[in-house]
C-alpha cells in the first residue's frame, strides 16, 4: 500500500512539473473546462411585434434574431457572444415604458434598438436619458432627435425631409394646392405638423386639412370633405391601417386627384392589401425597396442587396424598409460593441462620431448636433404599379 501511495504522489508531482515547464497557455489548452465562458453582450429590441403597428415589428424582430444568429455563427462580437433581448410592446406606451425599465435594470442591456413608433419612442426617451442607456430608435418623427437629447438616436429618415420630397415632387408636377388627412398617432401627429410647417416654402396652399384615430376604419366622412375642396392631391400621414383605409375610400368615393403617402409607407404588404386602390400611390421611401434599379457603384448597393437577400431567404417574405431600420440600429451598435467594448458611456460617444456609416436608409453622418445623421437625399420617390414598387419617374 504504501508503494502504491508512493507512485500516486509521484504521478501528480510529475503531472504538475510538466504543467510547469509547458507554461500557462499551454495549461488552459489543455484543460478547456477550466475556462470561464465569455460574458455576453447583451442588447434590447423593442419592438411592435404584434398588434396594429405589427407590420414595423414584425420585420424588425426578424432582422434583429438574423443578425444575433450571424454575429454569433461569426465567433461573436470580440469573442462575446450576442444576446438580443427582444420585447414586444404591442405598440402600447404603456408596455414600451415598462419594457425599457425592465431591459436596463434588470437585463443590464448596454443598448436598446427601438420602439417601431413615434409615440412609443416619445414615451421612454426621459427613462433612458436618466439611466444614461443608449437609444437607437426605429421611428421617423424629428421630434426624438430635435432638439438632440444626448443618449437617443434614430436611423428612419426625418419626417421633415419626407415632407420635402413630397413637396417638390408635387412642384414637379404642377400642384400646389393640397389636402392632408393624418393619424393622430405620435407619427401622424408629427407629420401634420411638417407638412403645414413647410408648405408656405414651397408654395403649397393646404385647403383641406383632416385627422383620424387609431382604431378608425372608414374616414369617407373626412374624405368626401376633401373631395368638396380644391385639392389637387391628397397626402395621408400615418401607419396602418389608416394608409390602406384611405386609399380604398378614396377609391370608393370616385377620387381621381394622386395620393401621396409618408414613408410609412415602406412595406409592400400596404400596396398588396390595398389591391387596386394602392395603383399609383406615390411616396418617398428609402432605397432598399428599389435596390434592383440602382447602379452597381452606387454605395448603398452592396449592403442593400446583401440584406435584402438573406432576409428574403430566410424568412420568406418580402423585405421592409422597417426591417432595414433595425439592421442599421443593431449594426450601429455591433460596431460600437466591437471598437469600445461594454461600456454605456462609449458606446454613445461612437455611435455619435460615427462617420460615413453606410446602412439600408442612407448613408449616416452623426454629430454632436444631429442624431439622425440623414439628409432628405436618402430618399427616393416610389410609385405602385401593378402591385410593386418602382422608382417614380
Amino acid at each position: 500500500m504504501r508503494k502504491k501511495g508512493k507512485i500516486v504522489v509521484g504521478v501528480v508531482v510529475a503531472i504538475v512539473i510538466v504543467l510547469l515547464l509547458v507554461g500557462p497557455l499551454s495549461i488552459w489548452r489543455w484543460v478547456p473546462v477550466l475556462r470561464k465562458p465569455a460574458v455576453a453582450y447583451k442588447v434590447g429590441a423593442i419592438f411592435a411585434v404584434t398588434g396594429p403597428a405589427a407590420w414595423l415589428g414584425t420585420p424588425e424582430r426578424n432582422t434583429a434574431k438574423m443578425i444575433e444568429e450571424e454575429v454569433n455563427k461569426a465567433g461573436g462580437i470580440n469573442g462575446h457572444p450576442l444576446e438580443i433581448i427582444i420585447e414586444d410592446t404591442v405598440g402600447d406606451p404603456t408596455r414600451t415604458v415598462t419594457a425599457a425599465k425592465k431591459l436596463i435594470t434588470k437585463d443590464e442591456v448596454l443598448a436598446i434598438v427601438g420602439p417601431s413608433r413615434s409615440g412609443t419612442t416619445m414615451a421612454v426617451i426621459p427613462i433612458v436619458e436618466e439611466a444614461k442607456v443608449p437609444l437607437v430608435s426605429c421611428a421617423a418623427a424629428e421630434a426624438i432627435v430635435v432638439p438632440v437629447k444626448r443618449w437617443v438616436f434614430k436611423t428612419p429618415q426625418k419626417d421633415s425631409d419626407a415632407a420635402m420630397r413630397i413637396y417638390e415632387t408635387m412642384r414637379e408636377q404642377g400642384i400646389s394646392k393640397i389636402a392632408i388627412i393624418t393619424g393622430t398617432t405620435g407619427f401622424g401627429d408629427q407629420g401634420r405638423k411638417q407638412l403645414k410647417k413647410l408648405a408656405p416654402e414651397l408654395e403649397i396652399e393646404i385647403v383641406a386639412d383632416e385627422t383620424y384615430g387609431p382604431n378608425d376604419t372608414d374616414m369617407t366622412a373626412q374624405l368626401t370633405k376633401i373631395k368638396a375642396s380644391e385639392a389637387q392631391a391628397v397626402v395621408n400621414w400615418s401607419i396602418v391601417p389608416g394608409q390602406v383605409i384611405v386609399a380604398k375610400n378614396m377609391r370608393q368615393l370616385g377620387m381621381k386627384i394622386p395620393l401621396f403617402q409618408s414613408h410609412g409607407f415602406g412595406n409592400i404588404k400596404y400596396a398588396q392589401t390595398a389591391g387596386e386602390a394602392g395603383e399609383g400611390i406615390i411616396f418617398p421611401c428609402g432605397r432598399l425597396l428599389a435596390v434592383d434599379t440602382l447602379a452597381d457603384d452606387h454605395p448603398q448597393k452592396e449592403v442593400l442587396a446583401k440584406y435584402k437577400k438573406e432576409y428574403e431567404a430566410k424568412h420568406e417574405e418580402d423585405v421592409s424598409t422597417f426591417g432595414g431600420h433595425a439592421w442599421d440600429g443593431l449594426q450601429l451598435v455591433i460596431a460600437a460593441l466591437r471598437e469600445v467594448g461594454p461600456d454605456r458611456e462609449k458606446i454613445r460617444d461612437y455611435i455619435e462620431n460615427t462617420k460615413n456609416f453606410v446602412g439600408t436608409g442612407g448613408i449616416f453622418n452623426f454629430s454632436p448636433e444631429d442624431h439622425s445623421g440623414l439628409t432628405k437625399d436618402a430618399f427616393e420617390m416610389l410609385t405602385v404599379k401593378n402591385g410593386k414598387f418602382v422608382v417614380l419617374k
